[in-house]
């Protein structure tokens, strides 16, 4: 028996041994491979050691970095999460799930992480530059010159803190201040291009173009691949009245990046000015094959086709603009003089009456509500030069993904209830389809008035003209005020691009009948739309992003852009599902919205709501793939798409031959 016991000791040793030499050496190995920038390699790596032995909470830290960086925020949170109930007083664990958190949007969670971090080491000054960081994402932009003071005043000699100071001045309009920032960054760090293209920005504000323009010069000496520096050198030339230098600073861009439309579009408008009508034509053709639905180039191309004679062109054009924005009284002055160009007396008058009408009722608009009529200003010009003050280099101006992070792909679009159409006027096929069926929905479509489906059926394919139909609606909805014939006429108006009217008669629905979810689902959707006509005359701005190296460094573009709201759509999306959890394209909708509000975490989060509830939904893995490929996650993103092609997506396909290559995969 003794010598049983002895044996059985010596075993437990030496087994003892052996698996802390195999943890020891898959620690190694996920390390290594952390470092190498392979992080799926690395969770493989971590996941033994936990399965080995799962109180380590290092395992867990490591593997939620290596999620982090695979940009699975809320896979990060989760083992950052266990990791501080295996060690209450691991700093570095809050540290990162807070940048982790604040990634996600959550940033008052974020905060109080780093403020429990600094309770526990209040020496570590690396806490302060994160929770200025995330002080700024929050928009506390004086808390976060406090946080950026204490980190300086004990790392003085730290680029990105005065960087990220300045960046903060900036929204305090403390101009002064932000411009010393920039220059003790540029002292400091004189080989990084990033000081001076900031500072650039501030003496472009302050029309200081020979200086702005030595600052880029200096910019992209020290980079010259940089294309945010030769676009924003470019704005200055023009500034300066040196035409050929911008346009040489944007064929710098376009040599680097072909299909930048917000390039290709400046250039056109800059070719169009100096008569090179050809050039012009061809750089408008491309912003347009790259966004057929871009009112802007529809717009100023139309003017061209005026301007040589190309009468039948123009009004296409013309034609087109009016149909994407109803509201665009400029391009009903410019149809109504073509078509007196061409002897159509009575239309052209019918168009000069329509833009003066237009004209009128933008004037009576609320400051409020005055953006969705922003097209019918005729006061405004459409021929300056648009300046990017975003992460640079979007593949279009309206609501695709960023080019920068090699995805130009446009989203499924948003669901919602939709005239029906036959078979053959569709084309398409019917998208509720694969085996879902909902009793509310049959219940809701049997009794609206039209023949309604839920479809994301894209918004330019619009119902046939029924103008009877439509007449027997309206006329139904102002004498009896019924919800239902109130959403019917809203369907009609959404479908003939009459977003002003479509949203009143959804809101006056839902004051008749605030507990139909399907109301909201249709309004939240539409008021998305009209966010994305609007957009096309601005640009968006994400501001002060975390990196992914293992301190918080930060960057950011500008600080002075405003950036397009889509909170009233995701308020009707949350009411929807607040009156209906269980009905999953209202968590698809949610993902394309926060998607489209710069929330990649919370896309991915929403889509997978959707799933949940719906396998079948081939266009949440089609969505929910392309946000994973834009946050690097390649890996998971192309296991999504390749699923929504099995779901009958037949764009995935695509998508899988430019992105999801096998030797990228490796």
């Amino acid at each position: 028996m003794r010598t049983l016991l002895v044996m059985a000791l010596l075993l437990l040793t030496v087994w003892g041994a052996r698996a802390q030499y195999d943890i020891d050496r898959f620690f190694n190995r996920g390390q290594m491979a952390m470092m190498e920038g392979q992080y799926t390699r690395a969770i493989n790596n971590f996941n033994i050691i936990i399965r080995l032995d799962g109180d380590l909470y290092e395992a867990w830290f490591f593997r939620g970095i290596a999620k982090y960086n695979l940009g699975d925020f809320s896979g990060a949170e989760s083992d950052f999460d266990r990791a501080l109930e295996l060690n209450p007083v691991y700093t570095l664990a809050y540290h990162y799930r807070a940048i982790t958190r604040s990634r996600m949007g959550h940033y008052d969670e974020a905060i109080e992480d780093l403020r429990r971090a600094v309770e526990l080491r209040p020496s570590y000054y690396g806490l302060y530059f994160s929770r200025g960081v995330t002080y700024f994402l929050s928009q506390q932009f004086e808390k976060a010159v406090e946080d950026f003071n204490r980190f300086i005043s004990h790392e003085p000699r730290d680029a990105d803190a005065y960087l990220n100071r300045g960046a903060s001045y900036l929204f305090l309009r403390d101009t002064v201040n932000a411009l010393k920032d920039y220059n003790r960054a540029i002292t400091l760090r004189s080989f990084d291009p990033e000081g001076y293209i900031r500072r650039s920005r501030i003496y472009y504000a302050q029309h200081r173009y020979e200086d702005a323009l030595q600052d880029l010069d200096k910019a992209i000496e020290i980079d010259t691949s940089n294309t945010f520096a030769y676009f924003n050198r470019a704005l200055i030339r023009y500034e300066l009245n040196d035409i050929q230098g911008t346009l040489g600073d944007f064929a710098e861009v376009l040599a680097r990046e072909p299909d930048n439309s917000l390039t290709l579009y400046n250039r056109a408008l800059i070719r169009s000015q100096i008569g090179d009508y050809d050039n012009a034509l061809e750089d408008y053709d491309r912003v347009l094959n790259i966004n057929p639905d871009n009112v802007l180039a529809l717009y100023n191309r139309s003017i061209l086709f005026i301007e040589t004679g190309r009468w039948q062109d123009a009004i296409d054009d013309l034609t087109r603009a009016i149909e994407l924005y109803p509201d665009f009284a400029n391009a009903y002055m410019n149809r109504s003089y073509v078509k007196n160009q061409l002897g159509l007396y009575a239309s052209a008058q019918e168009d000069y009456e329509t833009a003066q009408a237009k004209v009128a009722r933008y004037r009576t608009m609320t400051a409020d509500s005055a953006g969705r009529a922003a097209f019918a200003d005729t006061t405004r010009k459409y021929d300056r030069l648009l300046a990017l003050d975003s992460d640079f280099a979007r593949n279009d101006f309206n609501d695709e993904l960023l080019q920068n992070r090699n995805v130009n792909i446009n989203l499924k679009p948003l669901y919602r209830f939709v005239i029906k159409r036959s078979a053959e006027e569709d084309g398409m096929p019917i998208l509720l389809g694969g085996g879902y069926d909902d009793s509310r929905v049959r219940d809701f479509t049997a009794a609206v008035p039209v023949d309604v489906e839920l479809s994301c059926r894209p918004s330019g394919t619009s119902a046939v003209d029924n103008s009877r139909l439509k007449e027997a609606v309206e006329d139904e909805a102002d004498r009896t005020g019924d919800d239902r014939a109130l959403f019917a006429r809203a369907l009609m108006e959404s479908e003939s691009k009459q977003f002003n009217a479509a949203l009143d008669s959804y809101t006056e629905a839902i004051d008749r009948n605030p507990e139909e979810v399907f109301y909201y689902i249709n309004r939240g959707a539409l008021q998305s739309e009209m966010i994305d006509f609007i957009s096309s005359i601005e640009s968006n701005v994400q501001v002060l992003t975390m990196d992914n190296a293992g301190t918080a460094k930060a960057r950011v573009r500008d600080a002075s852009s405003s950036s397009y709201d889509y909170s009233a759509a995701i308020s009707d999306m949350n009411r929807a599902a607040a009156l209906y959890p269980g009905f999953p394209y209202t968590y698809y909708n949610l993902g394309n919205l926060h998607c489209l509000s710069g929330n990649m975490p919370e896309a991915i989060t929403q889509y997978t709501k959707a799933i949940d509830l719906y396998p079948g939904l081939g266009e949440a893995y089609y969505n929910r793939g392309l946000v994973l490929i834009y946050v690097k996650d390649k890996e998971k993103g192309c296991l999504d798409i390749s699923k929504a092609g099995e779901l009958g997506i037949e764009d995935a396909y695509s998508v899988i031959s430019k992105y999801c290559d096998t030797d990228d995969m490796m």
